[in-house]
């Protein structure tokens, strides 16, 4: 088990799970990466966090998943009595108004419309290790 909170990917399109786990790897991230392929399997993971296995340093969570769909999942994490304190970051193609707007009204930390070039998403690979993994302090 790793030292270093993971970081938790909610993505059901195997293309861009593909995408960020080699962003991440290129970028020689020490925090390890689990993958939720829908919205339930997101979800899922909160009876675990709550029965003591590590909290993700962020989750990075796509809108249009199967299931649960994205919005939804926020709403449920961002209610939770502790859990609402990890820090989510939408990581989607959708850049409507109306999305952006519900998920900020839900307490997303970040949205951030997904670029489809790889060297672009080497960038955002690279802010969000260094903002979310170093620089961010989470209560204990």
């Amino acid at each position: 088990m790793s030292m270093y909170p993971p970081i938790m990917l909610v993505e059901d399109n195997p293309l861009d799970v593909d995408l960020t786990l080699r962003a991440f790897q290129r970028r020689k991230l020490a925090n390890p990466v689990v993958v939720a392929r829908d919205g339930e399997e997101a979800l899922a993971w909160m009876a675990r966090w709550e029965a003591g296995e590590m909290k993700p340093a962020v989750i990075l969570l796509d809108l249009n998943i199967p299931r649960i769909d994205g919005l939804a999942v926020l709403r449920t994490m961002k209610t939770h009595q502790t859990l609402r304190r990890i820090p989510i970051v939408v990581l989607t193609t959708s850049s409507e108004d109306r999305d952006m707007h519900a998920a900020y009204d839900l307490g997303v930390n970040s949205y951030i419309v997904k670029p489809v070039d790889f060297d672009d998403f080497m960038d955002v690979a690279q802010q969000i290790e260094m903002y979310w993994c170093a620089l961010n302090d989470l209560p204990k």
